[in-house]
């Protein structure tokens, strides 16, 4: 890149980092993972609500940092108590047990509120589900959310290639109940869930026992999509 393109990149950075702000994703959206795994909207909301933890797994597509992260959850009963914090991480695959589950821990960061945005997504006839307790409740409530961390500060580095596993719990105040939203687009291995601290265990369907697969999409960070474009048209115009 000449000092010319470097002195117009800059000044994009500078700009884009006052222009640019948290923002929703939407299919069609650009993705970093195998394909996104849209919410089921009449599935299974599976307690995510600290100290249970679940985890799904993905398929890295093109190398670079994970730098935004979108799930999509419900409230037990459509109670809605704000989110206090998001503990992500990020885990080797272990294929050594029975079934592939989270490996070495590679990366991790609790976002505050300050760090993420939610928004409602849709509506359908959807169940609520403990599998540590074996509580599955269907019809329990029907507005669907979406989480969206972007613009993560200290992003963990994706090989192409590889999968990772993506571990989730929420925080919320008292008496908030939040589960992760079940996905009808399948990838590998089940997600699994668990207690803090304790074994994983594979996650199926209370009723039929089919394999159960979580809502997420890892995705490119809209700064750097925007900068790349910048970058590409500024290069584009320099050699004509």
């Amino acid at each position: 890149m000449s000092p010319w393109v470097g002195r117009v990149v800059a000044c994009a950075v500078i700009a884009a980092g006052g222009a640019i702000a948290f923002g929703d994703w939407d299919p069609g959206d650009p993705f970093k993972m195998h394909f996104p795994q849209l919410p089921d909207p009449n599935g299974w909301d599976v307690n995510m609500t600290f100290p249970k933890v679940l985890a799904d797994d993905w398929l890295c597509i093109d190398s670079g940092w994970v730098s935004d992260i979108h799930f999509w959850f419900s409230y037990q009963h459509d109670v809605f108590v704000p989110i206090e914090g998001i503990h992500v991480s990020i885990h080797a695959d272990d294929r050594s047990g029975p079934f592939s589950r989270p490996g070495d821990l590679l990366w991790q960061h609790d976002f505050l509120p300050s760090e993420f945005t939610v928004r409602e997504w849709g509506t359908g006839n959807q169940g609520w589900y403990d599998p540590n307790t074996g509580e599955a409740v269907p019809g329990d409530h029907f507005t669907t959310w979406q989480a969206n961390i972007e613009r993560i500060l200290d992003p963990f580095w994706q090989e192409q290639g590889t999968i990772y596993w993506l571990d989730l719990s929420v925080f919320t105040g008292p008496n908030g109940r939040v589960g992760w939203k079940t996905s009808l687009d399948h990838f590998e291995d089940d997600a699994v869930w668990s207690d803090f601290g304790t074994g994983w265990q594979e996650l199926f369907d209370p009723f039929t026992g089919v394999s159960l697969d979580l809502a997420f999409v890892i995705t490119p960070s809209p700064g750097a999509l925007a900068l790349l474009g910048i970058a590409g048209a500024v290069t584009t115009r320099r050699r004509r």
